[in-house]
């Protein structure tokens, strides 16, 4: 029986891809370079700076890094600007019941996002006092590395095998994989075929279904 669950934050419990969107969209349009919805895609479970290094290489520009720097913060600061539309409704379906029925039956629960604004995030939707942990992408290697999760489960105090991954990345699915534990994709089934189980959607996360796995 599992004992823990670690969540990506972004398409799994709120979706503020949207909000990255416009924000990387509005960096990427001072450098002269055009990215549509279908690129942003390719920047899911991705930290900020290889976001960049992205969009860059899309464009085929060159940056010093201490341009890299400004842009990010300019980019962070114009995300943080737009989560503040963020509250208890930008909750993706069911995931509110979901993670109140694992907390009443014993789960721990830990966060592994790539997002420095992760605790901001859970704050404003009501759901940080659920989580026993978050773990700081900032302190490990990047998706799709496994460290963020390995540091969530660690976190928790539990091995890999007593705990689930969730994701909605293909960059995550492969760090949830790599790191040992059952993972869980949600979303497209091409994209994420590499999990152990695929949902097409948040609804159907049940408490019921992570008691069933083994």
């Amino acid at each position: 029986m599992k004992k823990g669950v670690i969540f990506d934050l972004d398409g799994v419990i709120v979706d503020t891809a949207p909000f990255h969107y416009l924000a990387w969209k509005e960096t990427a349009d001072k450098l002269g370079i055009q990215i549509d919805e279908e690129f942003n895609e390719s920047l899911k479970g991705i930290d900020r700076y290889n976001s960049l290094q992205k969009i860059l290489e899309f464009g085929n520009v060159a940056l010093e890094e201490e341009e890299k720097e400004r842009l990010m913060k300019e980019k962070n600061d114009r995300y943080l600007e737009l989560l503040e539309k963020l509250n208890e409704e930008s909750i993706l379906p069911g995931i509110e019941s979901f993670i109140f029925e694992l907390k009443k039956n014993g789960y721990k629960l830990a966060l592994a996002s790539a997002s420095k604004n992760a605790p901001l995030i859970l704050k404003k939707t009501g759901l940080y006092e659920y989580f026993d942990n978050i773990a700081e992408p900032g302190s490990v290697r990047a998706k799709p590395f496994p460290d963020i999760f390995l540091k969530g489960a660690e976190l928790l105090g539990l091995e890999v095998s007593e705990c689930v991954g969730i994701e909605d990345s293909y960059a995550g699915i492969q760090a949830i994989n790599d790191a040992d534990i059952f993972s869980i994709g949600i979303g497209d089934f091409e994209i994420l075929s590499d999990a152990d189980l695929n949902l097409k959607s948040t609804d159907f996360l049940t408490l019921e279904l992570i008691n069933n796995i083994v």
